[in-house]
Parts: structure tokens; sequence; C-alpha cells
């Protein structure tokens, strides 16, 4: 670790030097580039020199402690106690920011959410979810442009994709693929029997067309005309568009713009992104295929999450968390979720990384 460290430090030395450099200053490209990759270090190398200047007070105070001194040595056990409660924190972090970093962290992504079982129930609880995550968007400031949408006649969702922008919208919603379940009244229902219905979200970071090639020939368009809300053109011109890639047998359909060629390029955003999607995770189960890591996995049959209505609380199965205030969540009250959700895949990955350096 002290020598990957190490190595970092000599390189933010490399980078101011050719940030001051006046022709890298001049090529706007190099000199963004080389920022970047420096402001990525700038907390690691602030948490590395600290953790160096406590390893050196640290050995001050532990010479002092032989003094003859009975106060001097009294002063130099509570700082030196102090000083290596502070290693220990620091060593920590300096694992965390070590870490292999997820390249996707930093993209926008594609929001499917769509009902599963349960009927018009599980499309009501869909527009909710939609609800929720668009609230914790609005608390994030980053913007959501609702890409295709399927709607039922009760206000619910069959299907709703949505492109999500801002600042490393990917590291913040990339753990909530998966089933989502949902126990309450419905409120179709007349005898007050509670329902269990589910909804499956999927997160697929943004690719870009350099990511992704994909042949024209590769491609099947059809275009057909549109169906439900969307104003005089249903039914009337052919604005609707189904895109299918061939060699995977992926299929989108975009209907929500009076353009067809506005549908098509959003069909294709969206078939990028399931494309990109799918070679990751067909990558991540190559070179695994009996454990699964928080970059890769999002097994989207499995049940991640259950909201519980006649108690108020929130369940997430995979930490084993409750929290016992839906209506907080349901209105993007998220954080406390996620960052525990943060913390237990930073630890498994911590477990993983030193099981394989053994």
């Amino acid at each position: 670790m002290f020598q990957k460290l190490e190595t970092i430090e000599a390189r933010c030395v490399q980078l101011d030097k050719l940030l001051s450099n006046s022709e890298i200053i001049n090529d706007q490209k190099k000199f963004q580039s080389y920022a970047k990759e420096r402001s990525e270090l700038s907390e690691l190398l602030y948490i590395y020199k600290r953790y160096k200047k406590v390893c050196k007070e640290l050995g001050e105070s532990e010479q002092l402690i032989s003094e003859s001194d009975e106060e001097l040595r009294q002063l130099a056990r509570s700082e030196a106690q102090k000083l290596r409660e502070e290693k220990v924190t620091l060593e920590e972090k300096l694992r965390l920011l070590l870490l292999p970093k997820d390249i996707r962290d930093e993209k926008n992504i594609i929001l499917e959410i769509r009902a599963g079982t349960g009927g018009e129930e599980a499309a009501i609880f869909a527009a909710d979810l939609f609800r929720m995550y668009y609230r914790y968007a609005e608390k994030k400031g980053w913007k959501v442009e609702i890409m295709s949408q399927h709607e039922t006649g009760l206000g619910g969702f069959k299907e709703i994709i949505a492109l999500v922008e801002g600042k490393k919208v990917y590291s913040q919603l990339k753990h909530e693929s998966g089933v989502h379940r949902v126990q309450r009244v419905p409120e179709t229902e007349s005898q007050g029997r509670v329902h269990t219905s589910a909804v499956t979200v999927a997160v697929l970071p943004e690719a870009e067309e350099v990511e992704v090639e994909i042949a024209s020939n590769d491609l099947k368009v059809d275009v057909f005309r549109a169906s439900g809300p969307g104003g005089q053109h249903v039914n009337k011109t052919d604005s609707a568009v189904r895109i299918t890639h061939i060699p995977s047998g992926l299929v989108v359909s975009c209907q929500d713009e009076k353009s067809q060629h506005k549908n098509k390029a959003r069909a294709l955003k969206i078939l990028r992104a399931r494309l990109f999607d799918k070679a990751v995770r067909e990558q991540h189960s190559e070179i695994s295929q009996e454990r699964r890591s928080q970059v890769g996995s999002g097994d989207r049959s499995e049940r991640i999450r259950t909201y519980n209505f006649p108690q108020g609380r929130v369940t997430d199965h995979r930490i084993g968390f409750t929290i016992h205030n839906l209506e907080s969540v349901l209105e993007g009250e998220l954080d406390e979720i996620f960052d525990r959700l943060v913390t237990h895949y930073q630890t498994e990955s911590l477990k993983e990384t030193y099981a394989l350096s053994q």
C-alpha cells in the first residue's frame, strides 16, 4: 500500500509541474486532463501527507515517554495515544481511497422502472418509485428527462425510462438495480387486505458512441403510429420507433415525441446503455463466476428492498437495515440508506482485496 502511495505522491509532483508548464496551459485538452487527474488525487495526497506527519509525531512522542520527567512522560503518553488512534483512522481512509475505482461512477444513467407481479398496484408503485427517485434527483441538483413511458388507467406505469444527468449519478444510484417489493392495501382493494407487489428497477450507465459501436446493418428499425396520450399526432403519423438489435435480440421502442427522428435518437441511447451494461456484466461473469462485487453484479431477479406501508418501514435485505420513516423515503430522503449501502460494499471490497493479497 505504501509503495503505491509513494508512486501517487510522485505523480502529483509531476502533475503540478505539468500544470505550470506554459505549453500545457496553452493546450486546453491536455491541461484539463491533467487538472482532472490532479483533482482526483488531491484528497488521497492530503490524507497521505497527514498520515506521514502523524507517524513522525508519534515517533517523537514515544521517545519522550522514556524521559525522566514524570509530567513530560504523562503528556507524551496522552499525545501518543491520540496519534495512534488518528493513525488507525487515516490508514482506513487510505485503504478505502486506494480501492479500484468504478470508471462508470462519473456517468449519467438510464433509469428503467417496470411493474412486475401485482397488476395495477405494481404499476402504481412503479409511479411511486419514479417519483421517489425524481425527488432525490431534485435534492442533488440533477436533471431528469423522461425518455419513454407506458401509463395505465389509474396513473401508474407499466414501464418508465428516464435519463438522469448530473455529478456522479451512477455512483449514487448503482445499487438500486433489483426487485423492489411493496406491501400495502391497494386502492382497488375493497376488503382492506394487504397485498404484496413487485417492481423491477434497472440502473444503466449512459454509454457514449465510442464505447458501444452499433453497426447499422445490425439494426432493424420499424416505425408505427403512436398510441395513448400524445395529442393530435397519435394514430395519424408514423412517429413511433421500434429498434431491434439483431445480434443480441434487444428491442427498444419510443413513441413519446412527435418527431420520428427524436424517438429514434432516444431509442438508440437506451439501446446503447443496455448493450454497454450487458457487455460489462458478461465481462464480470467471466472474471468471477462465484462472487459478486458492487461494480458489476446487480442481479435484477433478487429482491433488494421492501416498502411496508402498514408498519411504515423500509427494509434493505442486502444489508439487513430497516428504517421506520417510509413517507420520508418516498419523498426522496434516501441518503441514510445509500450511505449504509456504500459502507457495506466498501467493506466487502476491502475484505476481497485483503483476501486476494494473502
